[in-house]
């Protein structure tokens, strides 16, 4: 499979047909038609459904879509990477971070490398901790920004000297909103939103759910979340109010939601992760021995 044609088969995918990925490219529609066709041929799976007004993925050509994306990602990165060993310093870095306050330590890192060095880029992919690790086994981040409990036994791993604080997010109407702190007992009954990550989390040496304890069986889980944003919707529609990390959605006085932190307090340990025997860009090398000399001591 060659890039070029790779690029011909997600831009048909996008545009709907190759009228409109024939206009994107500038390539003639029987180029690019012959090019899919052949494509289908190598694979031996037929890729797109063709009607007279559009072409529709497969499920074999969603998959395709899926790796192609992932193919053309790690070739734009390898050139950039490869771009960047000029005499000046330059390039992208590439992190992946779950929905945390904590990030901004790093971004505060992130900021005086820009300072010093302009040239050099950094892209934030946001997800949970599934997500972020699997980008990472991939290639397709130098590092990753963890809430725990997480297992980050197979990677390289940097403590950062933070702690977020888990609570209650609730709408300002709700009558828990009146308290200061919110104690086991105060969520019998009520409605649930969790983070899908933390619902799936190893049960041994797990200080989250070790807070709930034997209560947790039984609370009223109606939804779950991967990230706050969504989490947070679903609160103020009445759904439920959602367990999570506070400083990630807004609950200011201004705010239609507010957060109460649990008692007795559970914390959540902040690490950053990247593979063992990584070989890094100038660039990541550098935000490394910058959050090395910060956080390592």
């Amino acid at each position: 499979m060659e890039l070029r044609v790779l690029n011909y088969f997600l831009t048909v995918a996008r545009e709907g047909g190759l009228t409109g990925a024939s206009e994107v490219l500038h390539v003639t529609q029987p180029t690019m038609s012959r090019q899919i066709q052949e494509l289908e041929e190598e694979l031996g799976q037929k890729l797109f459904i063709r009607t007279t007004r559009s072409m529709v993925l497969t499920p074999e050509g969603m998959l395709l879509r899926k790796r192609a994306e992932e193919i053309l990602e790690m070739a734009e990165r390898t050139k950039e990477e490869f771009s960047s060993m000029s005499a000046a310093l330059a390039g992208d870095v590439f992190i992946g971070s779950g929905e945390t306050f904590a990030l901004k330590k790093v971004t505060d890192l992130m900021a005086q490398i820009r300072e010093d060095h302009p040239g050099i880029h950094f892209q934030i992919y946001s997800g949970n901790a599934q997500d972020v690790m699997e980008r990472l086994e991939k290639g397709l981040l130098d590092f990753g920004v963890l809430v725990e409990p997480v297992d980050v036994s197979r990677y390289n791993s940097l403590r950062l000297p933070t702690k977020d604080t888990w609570g209650l997010i609730l709408r300002r109407d709700h009558p828990l909103a009146q308290k200061s702190h919110i104690q086991r007992e105060d969520l019998t009954g009520i409605p649930l939103i969790v983070s899908r990550q933390d619902m799936a989390s190893q049960k041994a040496g797990n200080d989250y759910l070790d807070w709930f304890g034997r209560s947790y069986e039984s609370l009223d889980i109606v939804a779950g979340y991967s990230l706050m944003y969504n989490g947070a919707l679903m609160v103020k529609s009445g759904i439920g109010c959602a367990v999570g990390l506070d400083q990630v959605v807004n609950t200011t006085e201004t705010s239609d939601l507010c957060f109460r932190p649990f008692d007795p307090p559970l914390e959540a340990g902040i690490v950053v992760i990247w593979k063992k025997y990584q070989v890094f860009s100038k660039p990541a090398e550098m935000l490394l021995e910058r959050m090395m000399g910060v956080f390592g001591k």
